[in-house]
């Protein structure tokens, strides 16, 4: 009689005893196939290739060529890891080692043996130890054990008995052994340690354990680890191009913003290289907005409490908004989170009607919110931040056409920016039907609300995926995800479709038939935060922007400032008056260190040179960044070209690209 039952891929059942491993399977298959298998699944649950099949359920076999074979070896290689670190270090602690986007790594803990962590510097010798491993070529076995042995297993590391002891008390705890090292796993190993060939480690970073600040701070060892030589070159290749465009390192050397403790984590400080971008932004965006019927308003960054709890954010987000400050009279005022509150209040501050609609109102709101320090980075991951906010209050029967408005503008803005729909994906963010009570409870509305958004990306002919439980609490909303220079896919604009705040504010419009009606209300941002979508053009331009978004289009050095300075004055004071950003450096250093220094610091479009000769013919002698030539030329004919440069957005000027291809 079988003791367990598999579902195969092709739908037949398969019995079995519980001796039969995922390997035996596979070799009756096909030998082929057993050496291509990793690792097996039955139902959700991981089954090494050599392990004992212990349940019955749906089988399927990991291969090699799929994405999920690949994060078992980089699961794996994390274990080797450890076991390498145990060997050099037998009294280091360890936390856990997940497989992640690029790679894995392993959260540790050595100073109770020693004053200092784990650091780069001992990457080679770790290395080395993994790489004897390797070669022993080590059997990797699951088994299940009880909690009590469990925690004798791991006594001596007390972040594994910490794991054991928050694990509910009928779950089931397994163990992974390699050699001379165990660690907690559930599953999902290669069937060796030499099936691990290509690795290397990449970084080390500070970690709260568990993701929490009032934990102790572990040192976070990264790597990689693929299937050939020729994958790791190329992930390898890719984190040197992470770093050169990591938009904190850019920020620093272009002197754009900065944080520092004594203003507060996660409280940027925008420095006038990078405010002369983000106002170049906000103008531009704010223009559009204009011309496209947006009224701006300017709200106040902190707010009655009690607005955010009519709002439902308090519910919501609590956890994710600053602590509540008491005024002297019982006031409890909030930091706001949302923009969307107060911009209801704008709409209902006096009485409207049909005739009124769509009404769009918009503004660059600061607003607030409680991120862990542990998350905090840079500009993309900020406690204070500035959003390009924008609200329309519709009629149920504009909501389509408004939503294809707004789309039809945030493309626009894109395509100025330099992007194209490459650079981009669209998904329409629904609510979880499998868990609706995190959502507001009208079904009806639900299924109008993300009918009417298919029915309008459908209208349009844009491709986009559908993705359950994204959504807002109060509506779906369409998400436009760009993939960043660093490789990770981030949320750049957003179209929320809101039914619910119309309710709470009882918002209404006086309709043709003299009657009050419900409207829509349809949140907008355009390019999302100030922070997030600077940081997004940092690290996708290297820093070396566009000229209209240069924080400085242009630098002029003469050559000897007693001779030349009053003419390069004049240039100077010209183009200002043009509403150009130019420096006019005046240092007294070597004219090659200079514009040395205007290419590789500012990362500057044009450097302009005078000297004699450019003095005596009225002329700059022009170097365009990207090119070590040069071209004299009239100060009129720079002045249009660089005006012109500005003018075309992103798509610059041909002029430009003509000099750039001789």
């Amino acid at each position: 009689m079988a003791d367990f039952k598999l579902t195969m891929p092709d739908g037949s059942i398969k019995d079995i005893n519980q001796e039969t491993t995922p390997m035996q399977i596979a070799q009756a298959i096909s030998p082929s196939l057993a050496k291509k298998s990793v690792a097996a699944r039955v139902d959700k649950h991981y089954v090494g290739m050599n392990e004992a099949i212990r349940f019955s359920g749906q089988f399927k076999l990991v291969t090699k060529d799929e994405d999920e074979a690949l994060d078992i070896l980089r699961h794996s290689t994390a274990h080797l890891l450890a076991q390498a670190l145990r060997h050099l270090h037998p009294k280091i602690h360890l936390g856990v080692g997940p497989s992640i986007s690029n790679g894995f790594y392993y959260d540790t803990d050595d100073s109770g043996e020693s004053d200092k962590q784990v650091a780069a510097d001992e990457f080679p010798a770790i290395e080395a130890e993994m790489a004897k491993i390797v070669k022993a070529d080590l059997p990797i076995n699951n088994r299940p054990v009880s909690r009590q042995e469990a925690l004798q297993i791991f006594a001596d590391d007390p972040y594994k008995v910490e794991l054991i002891n928050d694990l509910p008390e009928d779950e089931e705890i397994t163990i992974a052994v390699q050699g001379d090292y165990t660690d907690l796993d559930r599953g999902g190993l290669v069937p060796s340690t030499g099936c691990i060939k290509h690795f290397a480690l990449s970084s080390v970073a500070g970690a709260y354990w568990r993701g929490k600040s009032d934990n102790p701070m572990m040192q976070r060892i990264y790597g990689l680890s693929e299937w050939t030589a020729e994958d790791l070159q190329a992930q390898q290749t890719a984190i040197t191009e992470r770093k050169e465009r990591d938009h904190r390192t850019i920020g620093r050397q272009m002197e754009l913003f900065f944080t520092n403790q004594e203003i507060g984590a996660g409280l940027p400080v925008w420095l006038p290289n990078g405010a002369a971008i983000r106002r170049t932004i906000e103008d531009y965006v704010a223009e559009k907005e204009r011309e496209n019927g947006y009224l701006h308003v300017y709200t106040p960054v902190v707010s009655n409490l009690d607005l955010y709890k009519r709002s439902g954010h308090w519910d919501h987000y609590r956890d994710d908004m600053f602590p509540p400050m008491k005024a002297d009279d019982g006031e409890e005022l909030e930091l706001r989170p949302m923009n969307c509150p107060s911009h209801i209040e704008v709409f209902e501050h006096e009485p409207r009607s049909y005739r009124d609609l769509p009404y769009r109102i918009a503004e660059f709101g600061q607003m607030h919110r409680w991120e862990k320090s542990g998350a905090l980075t840079g500009l993309s991951r900020v406690r204070e931040m500035t959003l390009n906010d924008g609200h329309t209050v519709v009629a149920p029967e504009q909501v389509e056409s408004e939503f294809k408005e707004i789309l039809r503008l945030i493309r626009e803005v894109y395509a100025d920016f330099g992007f194209t729909d490459k650079d981009y994906r669209f998904r329409l963010s629904y609510r979880d039907p499998k868990n609706t009570k995190k959502y507001y409870d009208d079904d009806a509305m639900w299924e109008h609300a993300q009918a009417a958004l298919k029915r309008a990306m459908d209208d349009m002919h844009l491709d986009y995926f559908e993705a359950e439980g994204e959504a807002a609490f109060y509506g779906p909303k369409l998400d436009i995800q760009f993939r960043t220079a660093l490789g990770n896919e981030e949320t750049m604009s957003t179209i929320q479709l809101d039914f619910l705040l119309p309710e709470r504010f009882d918002m209404k419009y006086t309709g043709e038939d003299g009657q009050d009606h419900r409207p829509v209300l349809i949140h907008r941002g355009v390019v999302g935060t100030m922070e997030r979508f600077v940081a997004f053009l940092i690290e996708k331009y290297k820093g070396q922007f566009p000229t209209w978004l240069a924080p400085v289009q242009a630098v002029i050095i003469p050559v000897n400032y007693g001779a030349h300075g009053d003419y390069a004055q004049s240039i100077y004071s010209r183009l200002m008056k043009d509403g150009r950003r130019i420096k006019f450096d005046k240092r007294d250093e070597k004219l090659g260190y200079l514009i040395r220094d205007a290419q590789v610091s500012l990362k500057t479009p044009y450097i302009l040179v005078v000297g004699d000769q450019e003095v005596q013919n009225g002329t700059v002698t022009v170097r365009l960044r990207g090119s070590d030539k040069t071209q004299e030329m009239s100060v009129d004919e720079f002045e249009k070209l660089i005006n012109s440069d500005v003018a075309n957005y992103s798509k610059g000027s041909e002029k430009v690209q003509e000099m750039l291809s001789k």
